[in-house]
């Protein structure tokens, strides 16, 4: 510890270990959010998508524009736009709460659209095979898609993860808390260089944890 701080001699590391598992907070809470939410759009797009039938074209087009639309706004912009959605949420607009919703719905669409082609390289045989053998879409759902999907969906949650960390991090700068506030306002802004490289080096442990364990899932799940 003492070696510690004569490296960093300005951190108070209390403050550092509260950021820090602010961080972990609006990164884990937005992450299981999004998992789910992006499983969701992956089907919608992937099982409406080139339909005859009117409504599952319809719906097709809505999910993809509102996809498109979300993921394409930037981070730092869409927070100030649900500014008012997010007060009406969780009463605030400041904290690791108040970050939540942008980080949701920043990065659920993408994610999305990673697990609607995870989807697509499922090899069609298979799906048809376990139609022939009369699965409903629950099913085949539940014991085809997923399954043999699964490599690129937990290759693809790993990549959302690592985005979502760079997006709390910026999040913190405009009051969210966590190591980006923590770099923006104890380390620039206070002249404590010290500071800011210690927040950033514990951001890269962080993103370098969620690629290992990303990495072990997809090997462990890849029947190739």
């Amino acid at each position: 510890m003492n070696k510690l701080q004569e490296l960093f001699p300005n951190v108070d590391f209390q403050i550092m270990w509260t950021a820090t598992q602010e961080t972990l907070y609006m990164t884990l809470i937005s992450l299981f959010a999004v998992f789910l939410l992006g499983i969701v759009l992956g089907l919608l797009l992937f099982l409406t998508n080139n339909k005859k039938h009117a409504g599952a074209r319809i719906l097709y087009w809505i999910t993809a524009i509102l996809v498109n639309v979300f993921r394409s706004i930037p981070f730092i912009i869409l927070i100030v736009l649900l500014l008012p959605m997010t007060k009406s949420l969780v009463g605030t607009v400041i904290g690791p709460k108040a970050a939540l919703p942008a980080l949701i719905i920043s990065a659920a669409p993408f994610y999305g659209r990673m697990v609607e082609i995870a989807f697509r390289e499922v090899d069609k045989g298979v799906i048809e095979a376990a139609k022939s053998m009369g699965a409903n879409m629950f099913t085949i759902i539940g014991k085809v898609l997923i399954p043999e999907a699964l490599p690129a969906i937990i290759s693809g949650i790993t990549v959302t993860a690592i985005s979502l960390v760079g997006f709390t991090a910026m999040a913190g700068v405009i009051g969210a808390g966590g190591l980006g506030n923590a770099a923006y306002l104890e380390g620039f802004q206070r002249g404590q260089p010290d500071v800011t490289v210690l927040s950033t080096i514990i951001i890269l442990i962080i993103v370098f944890i969620f690629q290992f364990i990303g990495d072990f899932l997809t090997k462990r799940t890849d029947k190739r």
